[in-house]
């Protein structure tokens, strides 16, 4: 199987009049996975390379731009922060602040590792009033209960394992293009 960036993809890039970034983040909610590509010279042009593939965590309520409807947002992101870097691994947040650790009293914790905070990139889609993905708290990060990992839980955000969460917040710069999309 050949898993490429797919044409919407490359078209909300050109839209939205940002450059490509080394890497690309890639989202299925269909597949609840998570792909890495990496731009690579070819023949004088560039392309995006496909590098791994995680599994991952969608939203329980589907998908969706809204305020408050807990649902994950589609389109063009980037990392806008990056949360968590030096951290122990189990470290839980709230509010984006190290609260405990899983194996220390807080084995539920919701967001735990670290947090790459995504910025929507297209306006009146995911990014302004009533839809902004930033402002709705939309993050890749870390959750306690691993073995849901597959299947939609999260409540907008996509959930990634430690084991792929780590290696990635430490490759991957903030303004690194992330394409979340319903297929």
């Amino acid at each position: 199987m050949s898993v490429r960036v797919s044409s919407d993809c490359l078209r909300a890039i050109r839209r939205a009049g940002v450059r490509p970034t080394r890497f690309l983040l890639s989202a299925s909610v269909a597949a609840q996975k998570v792909s890495l590509f990496e731009l690579q010279p070819l023949n004088e042009s560039r392309c995006y390379q496909f590098a791994r593939r995680f599994l991952a965590s969608t939203s329980r309520f589907g998908v969706g731009q809204k305020q408050n409807s807990n649902q994950t947002p589609l389109g063009l992101h980037r990392i806008a922060k990056k949360v968590g870097g030096g951290e122990p691994i189990g470290t839980v947040f709230k509010s984006r602040k190290p609260i405990g650790l899983t194996w220390n009293g807080l084995p539920e914790g919701g967001i735990v590792h670290r947090i790459l905070w995504l910025e929507g990139l297209e306006s009146g889609f995911n990014q302004g009033d009533g839809c902004d993905t930033f402002d709705r708290y939309i993050y890749i990060h870390g959750f306690a209960d691993e073995m849901t990992l597959g299947r939609p839980r999260s409540q907008g955000c996509i959930h990634l394992a430690a084991s792929d969460l780590i290696p990635l917040y430490d490759v991957l710069p903030p303004g690194t293009l992330v394409w979340i999309d319903h297929r």
